[in-house]
C-alpha cells in the first residue's frame, strides 16, 4: 500500500510542477510564485484553464493522483491505528502476568 501511496504522491508532485510551469508562462512571475506557495491555487487555475492550454489530461492525472494518495493514506492510517491498538492490548494482557 505504501508503494502505491509513494507513486501517487510522486505523480502529484510531477503534475504540480508541469502545471506550475504553464502558470509561470501564462500569468507571469507573481502568479507563478503564488502558485508555488499555494498549490491549491495552481490546481484550481489548471482546471479553469485546462481547455485553453490543453491541460485536460494532465489535470485529470493530477486529480487521480491526489485521490489515490488520499485513499491510500487513509487506509495506511487506519491500519497503523489498528496495529497500535493491538499492541496496547497485548501489553495490557502481559502486564498482569509479569507481576
Amino acid at each position: 500500500m505504501t508503494i502505491i501511496y509513494g507513486i501517487s504522491v510522486l505523480g502529484s508532485i510531477i503534475c504540480f510542477i508541469m502545471v506550475l510551469i504553464q502558470l509561470f508562462k501564462a500569468k507571469g512571475a507573481l502568479h507563478g510564485i503564488l502558485g508555488l506557495i499555494c498549490s491549491l491555487y495552481t490546481f484550481i487555475w489548471g482546471w479553469i484553464n485546462a481547455k485553453t492550454l490543453n491541460l485536460s489530461k494532465l489535470m485529470l492525472i493530477w486529480t487521480i493522483c491526489i485521490l489515490v494518495s488520499m485513499a491510500t493514506g487513509a487506509v495506511a492510517a487506519a491500519s497503523a491505528a489498528a496495529q497500535i491498538q493491538q499492541m496496547q492490548m497485548q501489553s495490557q494482557q502481559e502486564a498482569p502476568a509479569a507481576q
